[in-house]
């Protein structure tokens, strides 16, 4: 009996006793109709020549990858995990398969804290940050930003930009300052060994870059400062906005000190399928705290519905995020190599060691920074078709420029880009599925600018 090799293009062999069924003739293609050859790239030789050179870069994250996907996997197992924790739940949430708390028990162990509070509820990070600003902070206190200005979204939560008396931290007599940027653009150490007052009850960390041209914090760096505050007033609390920091290193903040941080969903822990959400996670008697501002005193963590197809992405997401984190930190280094060599300032430089999945790119003017959006925005999965217009959106100071053709409405995981309409025009670039898609996105942006 002949054997043909098993492909798409050749016939197999049946036995003698088979039962034929007669199908239709396919033609195929040949060799010169496919679209890409052999020794044809779908990439722009820029692409092409930085992939080349990202060899050692890309297995380093690889390795990464390994070891976050072995901590939550242990996570889960000590969980004890089962199909019955993703039914979910409706109504006040009380008759909850348990999905709830094996999904707080999972991630509080696999960020290093004591204890955890994922929800659906959360809005977004920002209003995570809130609620964990809110569970420290009393009237007369005072908060410290430590490594420069918030992130815009935070200015009328603290009360830096006026709130309209909506009930910011400021309205509440809560005081506040900030520990500028050294200038180098990372923490001004000197300055913060002598920052803290008595009264300073909250030191707020921003381990991500945010909208600031700056270096994003290791979690080292965050331990260094951590021992600092403490040093000065062992009685301030620690808070750790830990946005787009998720996965980037094999170890998060609560591990080196923070009393609490607080991320959204749809960024990297959501693994770019978590539908909504956010979280909060460190010291027990303030996750507790924070649960009470998400709902109400007294109705503690165990209520809020969930719809078992939510809590099932939750885990999914969970599980993949080490996965999607690491290409992202692959599509940031592209870009970076890329952009670089086409002599733009980026931030962080090519081949640096990544604290979180940003890559910030400056563009220097109003014209290139619509334009880079454009060509993102035309080169997503959802909604190419759409021209991204810069304006005016909730919590931001500047007119801003979104392109976000995602599958889930701002998952700044899957792939996007924005940036501020003012000085010095940085587009910042996050997520991707996987760093070809990034590839593809930068042949894209490079025809128009």
């Amino acid at each position: 009996m002949k054997m043909w090799p098993l492909s798409c293009a050749t016939p197999v062999a049946y036995p003698a006793n088979s039962v034929r069924v007669s199908m239709p003739s396919v033609k195929v293609p040949s060799s010169s109709q496919i679209s890409f050859q052999h020794n044809e790239s779908p990439f722009v030789p820029e692409v092409v020549k930085a992939v080349d050179s990202l060899h050692s870069e890309f297995r380093a994250v690889d390795n990464l990858v390994a070891c976050n996907t072995s901590r939550v996997l242990k996570a889960f197992q000590n969980a004890r995990l089962g199909s019955h924790h993703f039914s979910g739940s409706t109504g006040y949430g009380h008759d909850e398969a348990g999905g709830r708390e094996a999904l707080d028990q999972a991630f509080a162990e696999i960020v290093g804290a004591e204890s955890a509070l994922v929800r659906s509820q959360f809005f977004s990070g920002t209003h995570a940050i809130t609620c964990a600003l809110f569970a420290f902070l009393r009237p007369g206190d005072e908060l410290l930003a430590v490594a420069g200005a918030p992130y815009d979204t935070l200015e009328e939560v603290i009360g830096k930009r006026d709130s309209n008396g909506l009930g910011s931290l400021k309205d509440f007599g809560v005081e506040y300052r900030e520990v500028p940027l050294a200038e180098d653009g990372g923490l001004d150490w000197d300055c913060l060994m002598h920052a803290l007052k008595p009264h300073t009850k909250c030191a707020l960390i921003q381990r991500s870059c945010g909208y600031s041209w700056r270096q994003s914090l290791s979690v080292n760096e965050i331990g260094r400062a951590i021992k600092m505050i403490k040093m000065q007033n062992p009685n301030c609390l620690v808070m750790v906005d830990n946005c787009y920091g998720e996965f980037v290193e094999t170890i998060e903040p609560p591990a080196v000190g923070a009393d609490l941080i607080a991320g959204s969903l749809i960024k990297n822990p959501g693994g770019t399928i978590a539908p909504c959400g956010g979280y909060i996670a460190g010291k027990k008697k303030w996750v507790e705290a924070a649960a009470a501002r998400l709902s109400a005193p007294g109705l503690g963590i165990d209520c809020g519905s969930t719809p078992g197809d939510v809590m099932r992405a939750y885990f999914q997401g969970l599980f993949l995020s080490p996965q999607m984190v690491g290409e992202a930190i692959k599509g940031a280094f592209l870009i970076a190599e890329v952009m670089a060599s086409k002599g733009y300032k980026v931030q962080p430089l090519p081949r640096v060691t990544r604290h979180d999945t940003v890559q910030a790119v400056q563009l220097g003017s109003r014209e290139l920074l619509l334009a880079f959006c454009e060509a993102v925005q035309r080169s997503s999965p959802v909604a190419s078709y759409t021209k991204p217009v810069a304006g005016s959106t909730p919590g931001y100071a500047s007119e801003v420029i979104f392109a976000d053709g995602t599958f889930i409405d701002g998952s700044t995981s899957e792939l996007s880009c924005d940036g501020p309409l003012r000085e010095p025009f940085a587009v910042y670039c996050q997520g991707g599925t996987h760093w070809t898609q990034w590839g593809l996105v930068l042949g894209e942006v490079l025809k128009h600018i």
